[in-house]
């Protein structure tokens, strides 16, 4: 390491109780997906904090459709994403990002951290990932101050809708991973530090099922039943699961039902989808379809919503080769670097989609994530940020080449 990159590192630590308390003081804000008033509420400290290092731009996404659970599309209103860019006409330019939604509701009792008898700091959003956030800003602010900053531009986008797939920001995630060289995402890292390299592909479907309703006593025969079609089907995506290595159907929910003296006309079905490549999705698609053909038919019609929003992330030589550099700089500070693949999807698929390599995993050390028990160390929010400003410095100085690793990932 070089005497800047120690210093930078020195200002990091300095930072380590604020870098902290303010993950913390985020964390009380709640700011669930749906909960549009808390997301407005964050986003307040959130610009003011991005706004010291550059112009940041609020900007209004479009609303989104979902399926209710009487069958019809409403449309669903979205808060703002946060775009902040430095430099952009550096020649080595870096995508960092995160979101600022939770998977907590407004109404949960869930709704400030503590700390546990072990030390680990408990609460909503501090590992998924308020406390990733705190660790992207301040080894930004940290890595500003180094000498070869100016060698590097960046652009930090927070999105208001990760958790419910990125629908309404993936148009901007498109555009971030299409101009970068290499990406940063702060999503929580595993307990003990492994970073995750590949990851699988993600859909979540809605299937609307109209049939006809009838009484149960006077016209039973004339009824079809959306329940007992929108049960059919479900066995059927269920006997998916098996048939294609890596590939996984999660039937989770039936909307729907009438008075037990009514045949129900309408049901709402509700399955996510795993895949491990574009094989698997072409295969995917089509055995879904005929999975519904064990539904419709006979007075059933079927009207599917969903799609795959989260492309799979393989494992390729320029992501192995980002992770060596990724392995060897945390060395240089003392820090083992593993990884370990996932099922698990992020903003990752979506920036490897566009064809930028990245490391999606940058954020503390935690765990329990979509939980009450979520959790996160606090001495790791230190140590992930002074890992990211010294990839900053490398990144700048041309000892990892960030150019080289995006012509890899396209080649």
């Amino acid at each position: 390491m070089t005497p800047p990159d120690r210093a930078m590192l020195e200002r990091v630590a300095q930072q380590g109780d604020f870098i902290v308390t303010r993950a913390i003081e985020w964390c009380a804000i709640n700011s669930g997906s749906h909960n549009l008033d808390g997301l407005t509420e964050m986003a307040t400290p959130l610009v003011t904090t991005m706004a010291r290092l550059g112009d940041v731009d609020r900007i209004r996404l479009a609303p989104t459709q979902a399926v209710a659970s009487d069958g019809t599309v409403q449309t669903v209103p979205s808060a703002d994403a946060l775009r902040l860019r430095v430099r952009p006409q550096a020649p080595v330019q870096i995508a960092l990002t995160g979101h600022y939604d939770t998977v907590y509701p407004a109404e949960t009792r869930f709704r400030s951290v503590t700390t546990r008898e072990d030390g680990a700091l408990h609460g909503p959003g501090i590992a998924d990932m308020k406390g990733g956030i705190s660790v992207m800003l301040a080894a930004l602010a940290a890595f500003e101050a180094h000498p070869a900053a100016d060698a590097l531009g960046y652009t930090v986008l927070l999105s208001p809708d990760e958790e419910t797939g990125s629908l309404a920001s993936a148009h901007l995630l498109a555009e971030l991973g299409a101009a970068a060289h290499v990406g940063m995402t702060y999503e929580p890292a595993l307990a003990d530090g492994t970073l995750v390299s590949a990851r699988k592909g993600s859909g979540n479907f809605h299937l609307r099922i109209t049939g006809r309703a009838a009484h149960a006593g006077r016209d039973f025969a004339s009824g079809r039943n959306a329940i007992l079609a929108a049960a059919r089907i479900a066995q059927a995506l269920d006997a998916l699961n098996g048939q294609r290595e890596g590939v996984t159907v999660n039937v989770a929910r039936i909307d729907g039902g009438a008075p037990l003296n009514m045949v129900p006309d309408i049901a709402v079905l509700r399955f996510n989808a795993r895949l491990p490549d574009a094989a698997a999705e072409a295969w995917l698609e089509t055995a879904i379809r005929e999975a519904m053909t064990d539904g419709e038919g006979d007075g059933i019609t079927l009207d599917l919503h969903g799609r795959i929003t989260r492309p799979p992330k393989p494992f390729v030589p320029a992501q192995q080769a980002l992770f060596d550099a990724v392995r060897a700089t945390g060395a240089l500070i003392g820090q083992t670097i593993a990884w370990a693949p996932s099922g698990g999807v992020c903003e990752g698929n979506n920036l490897f989609a566009a064809g930028l390599p990245g490391i999606d995993t940058l954020g503390v050390r935690g765990g329990d994530i979509h939980s009450e028990r979520e959790f996160a160390w606090g001495e790791s929010f230190v140590e992930r940020a002074q890992l990211s400003a010294l990839l900053l410095a490398k990144l700048a100085d041309g000892s990892i080449d960030g150019p080289a690793l995006r012509h890899a990932l396209k080649g």
